[in-house]
């Protein structure tokens, strides 16, 4: 086992070299830089002539080494990560990367979290409830849903949420992360509740893909699993029901899902993203759209690198446990 640990341990290593290679590299390949953006900024808003606004933009440049080769940019930039746990400068949110992180990762996390909670437990339990009545009244409504979950664009999907809240129940304040009244006021239970209030329906939108595949991933799962030869054997035996599908079935059933934790924590934040943009909820996913279309290059990177870290992690998290859940997989 521990042989295993430190081979996915390694191999981690590497893969995550690898996506920070890529996507700091797939960040510059559109033309131009943020420099550029900046000048656009200084001579449409700022009402500067254009040989002002390149000067200011040349300094730029000079200042933070956009002019530099790609590979000594990338190395300017992982290596103040890994030396001094600097993300560098945004420069459309004219802060430092790791500020903006440390304000906005612990809400897009809590909100991912959460998500995944609905979406594993319901869509587990839902789809081990229609396994056992294949083709019924049940599992037909459950394929519908499933496919109408994962069909329906989340945006669309936010925008009818967001009119039945404001015209449906009369809600005053639909977007952003609190009401007026408590968006300054120390945390109390009514403020926690006015939170669950604003984040609930993003919550609902990035939770509803995942209800959806992990039902039809446990459904058909556990359908092969209850169709093989020790199932029948222990049903032979004259286990009840119960027992062969909750001691027998499900656990062999639970491989893929165990394998699919790995990647849900990054799919989570795409989750997210329509709903949080639509909902006004400041959260990491909507920062990197901007910080993408601006050719924030330290901003877009870092926030790449952190999916990458979670995905890695989510991965190797997933590998721990299918290892102590099938001792066979620590051999592979």
């Amino acid at each position: 086992m521990l042989r295993f640990i430190i081979n996915r341990l390694l191999s981690s290593i590497f893969i995550l070299f690898v996506i920070t290679v890529v996507a700091f590299t797939i960040i510059q390949l559109p033309e131009g830089d943020f420099a550029e953006v900046y000048k656009a900024e200084l001579i449409g808003l700022g009402g500067q002539s254009e040989e002002q606004a390149e000067e200011a933009a040349n300094k730029l440049r000079d200042k933070y080494g956009l002019l530099d080769p790609l590979p000594v940019q990338y190395l300017k930039w992982i290596g103040a990560i890994v030396l001094r746990g600097d993300f560098g400068w945004s420069f459309s949110q004219r802060v430092d990367v790791s500020d903006l992180l440390a304000q906005r990762l612990p809400r897009t996390i809590g909100i991912a979290l959460a998500a995944h909670a609905i979406s594993s437990l319901v869509g587990i339990l839902v789809g081990i409830y229609v396994a056992n009545r294949q083709y019924s009244i049940a599992d037909n409504v459950a394929a519908t849903f499933a496919f109408l979950a994962t069909s329906v664009p989340r945006f669309s999907l936010a925008l009818i949420i967001v009119y039945f809240l404001a015209f449906g129940l009369n809600w005053e304040h639909v977007s952003a992360l609190h009401s007026p009244e408590f968006r300054y006021a120390d945390w109390s239970i009514a403020k926690a509740i006015d939170l669950l209030k604003h984040v609930g329906p993003v919550i609902l939108i990035a939770g509803l893909g995942g209800v959806a595949r992990n039902m039809r991933v446990m459904r058909g799962n556990l359908l092969d699993v209850l169709n093989q030869q020790y199932v029948t054997t222990a049903r032979s035996k004259g286990l009840e029901e119960r027992k062969v599908i909750n001691r027998h079935a499900v656990p062999n059933a639970l491989h893929p899902i165990i394998a699919y934790q790995g990647t849900v924590l990054p799919y989570m934040f795409q989750g997210e993203l329509e709903a949080a943009i639509v909902f006004g909820i400041p959260t990491i996913a909507p920062m990197f759209v901007e910080a993408l279309l601006k050719e924030d290059v330290f901003l877009s990177g870092s926030i790449m690198l952190l999916y990458g870290i979670l995905l890695i992690a989510g991965n190797f998290i997933a590998d721990m446990v299918l290892g102590l859940l099938d001792p066979r997989i620590t051999f592979s």
